[in-house]
């Protein structure tokens, strides 16, 4: 130790009012950096806070984000309002946290004490919650009985964990000088020589390189924080996505394809083990806290194909060969604190505006097959281009409805977005108690070409005639949904739908039913995880009476297309159990067993079994 410091320290070891004058003014000056250097940094962080209230809602299928908690609060927020949850994976912005109106409670004396039942110590062990054995105690024990410039809460705390603002600061210092003065001006020997003084200032000298590196590193710092400012992606867009990679094999199996009589004469060519991929990004751009716009980019390889039938696909199953294509598009907008809207031109349909009561609805992280998302009636249409409402017009009711267009882009006769496939659908959602939902909801849909996009089970439902064409169909669809939350750890829910569908101007009709019934286990063994088991019958032609030459069954049968219902009855089970590795990763094995795929009953049951493990940012 150099002669100076050792003169300086005996010095203030006689004088503890100097020692105190000097920590005082080294811990405000290093608080002072490093305060200034924080201030750059938060101030930066927060006007780039964009996100505004979230919630989780409802799933998207195969490009859905559900929450599994079961929290009743999920229904009651609009899918269109900044409180829903934007499609397909990502959450919605929420808007930047107001600052308090009332100011901290502060340690420290302050001059409204007279109105602030805090009381000045006399000592330290009046506060409870400092302890002999704690890092600070010969610190506060001095600042309380030496120098009696600390005071306790209300409640005879001192709280020395909670953070200390500028204000406090300030407010300790000054009391604490306050009592230095006191000292000063009682004291009746010399407190402070100019030889002090020198001392001082050739420490300061001897020091000026490291005070120089200091603030170096706080001017450096503040770059930092302006690069980070100036490179950030957007004050007003949020950046969110999602990838999955699944991993999956069915069992060998031959069935009794067209012409359908009664012999396994076919092979199943797709039963090898292969990985199939998709990719999602969300750009959700706020524009007020009451508007934001949606944009989706989204890329996958792989699917299940070659297949007998759609009974197989999966969830998360949507190629595009690796291209990039424009998913979502669409803006939001809260009319009324009740009422809102959504309009866009790409995938404005039902699972993006009908809220499920199904809280595991979701590709990504809850079943794995395309069927177990939600009523295949819901996907009707596969709408791109349309406009949609949501209207909370109860506190446990809402009404939601929707027009939307296939292919609105192509001026075509049977296209456009008023001649080609078109939808309407209307949803009435009431939760009679916190436990218990039900949705019922009705859909009219025009097919130009007999298919009504729902991609599972019978969708397709007027066969291809000696004109080398499928006829157009108008389509009238009923369902409803019921979710039953026995408990945090059991869900037990179902749906059924009914489909009757006629060509315009002709006679007979084509009638469909589906259902299906399942358990969700949240949490099970583990908080975070999943476990779901679902039994249901895929979309089946029960009766068709179309002219002749347009009915499905017979024409598989056949090749005449007479009128007739499929011959045998699909029933899937599916089973799942999801870990979650962490806040962003999920794995999911599962396996679903098929019986009499395609309706058909001599075709051989098949068995899916599935790794699928999910990443969201």
């Amino acid at each position: 130790m150099c002669v100076e410091c050792k003169k300086l320290k005996d010095k203030l070891l006689r004088n503890q009012s100097k020692a105190l004058i000097f920590a005082l003014l080294l811990l405000a000056g290093i608080y002072g950096f490093t305060e200034k250097a924080m201030s750059q940094v938060d101030r930066r962080g927060g006007e780039g806070e964009t996100r505004a209230t979230g919630v989780e809602t409802r799933g998207q299928g195969d490009k859905g984000d559900k929450g599994d908690k079961g929290d009743k609060e999920d229904k009651e927020d609009s899918f269109l309002s900044p409180h829903s949850p934007q499609p397909h994976f990502v959450g919605t912005p929420k808007p930047p946290i107001s600052p308090s109106p009332h100011p901290p409670l502060s340690p420290f004396p302050t001059p409204q004490s007279n109105d602030d039942p805090m009381a000045q110590v006399t000592s330290v062990s009046q506060l409870k919650d400092v302890q002999p054995t704690d890092w600070a105690f010969q610190a506060l024990q001095s600042l309380v009985e030496r120098y009696g410039c600390i005071a306790g809460y209300p409640d005879a705390t001192y709280r020395g964990s909670r953070a200390l603002t500028r204000y406090e600061f300030a407010a300790g210092l000054n009391a604490c000088l306050d009592k230095v003065n006191e000292l000063i001006a009682t004291a009746t020997s010399d407190l402070v020589s100019r030889e002090d003084l020198a001392t001082l200032q050739k420490l300061q000298s001897q020091f000026a390189p490291e005070l120089a590196t200091l603030r170096n590193r706080v001017d450096n710092l503040e770059a930092r924080a302006t690069q980070i400012e100036t490179n950030q992606f957007s004050p007003t867009t949020k950046l969110s996505g999602i990838t999955i990679v699944g991993i999956q094999g069915r069992s060998r199996n031959r069935a009794d394809i067209a012409p359908r009589d009664g012999k396994k004469d076919t092979e199943d060519a797709g039963t090898n083990i292969n990985v199939i991929s998709l990719s999602q990004l969300y750009l959700t751009t706020q524009f007020d806290p009451r508007s934001y716009l949606v944009t989706g980019l989204l890329a996958a390889d792989g699917s299940t194909a070659p297949r007998f039938s759609n009974d197989v696909v999966l969830g998360y199953e949507y190629s595009t060969n690796n291209s990039v294509i424009l998913s979502d598009l669409h803006y939001h907008h809260l009319i009324t604190d009740n009422f809102a809207v959504m309009i866009g031109t790409a995938y404005v349909n039902m699972t993006t505006a009908f809220r499920g009561p199904n809280r595991v609805e979701n590709a990504a992280t809850g079943p794995l097959s395309y069927f177990a998302q939600r009523n295949p009636i819901l996907n009707m249409g596969f709408g791109q281009a349309g406009i949609a409402f949501d209207w909370q017009f109860a506190k446990r009711a809402s009404l939601q409805a929707l027009y939307s267009s296939y292919n609105p882009q192509n001026p075509g006769k049977r296209n456009g977005l008023f001649d080609g496939n078109t939808t309407t659908g209307v949803q009435l959602l009431v939760t009679p108690t916190d436990a218990f939902d039900v949705s019922l909801y009705y859909v009219n849909n025009y097919s130009s070409n007999g298919c009504l996009l729902t991609f599972v089970g019978d969708e397709c439902l007027t066969a291809v005639n000696s004109t080398g064409k499928s006829e157009p169909l108008q389509t009238n669809a009923v369902g409803a949904t019921v979710n039953w939350q026995i408990s945090s750890r059991l869900t037990l829910g179902a749906w059924g739908g009914y489909t009757n569908s006629y060509i315009p101007g002709r006679s007979g009709n084509v009638e469909t039913t589906n259902y299906m019934v399942y358990l969700n286990f949240p949490d099970l063994f583990h908080k975070g995880n999943l476990g779901g088991i679902y039994i249901g019958q895929p979309p089946k032609i029960t009766s068709s009476d179309l002219p002749v030459g347009n009915n499905v069954p017979d024409f598989i049968n056949t090749g005449l297309g007479r009128r007739g219902g499929q011959p045998g009855t699909t029933t899937q089970i599916e089973a799942f159990y999801r870990f979650q590795l962490t806040d962003n990763i999920t794995i999911t094995p599962g396996i679903i067993h098929i019986l009499e795929p395609g309706h058909t009953p001599n075709s051989d049951p098949i068995t899916i079994g599935i790794l699928r493990s999910s990443f969201t940012f």
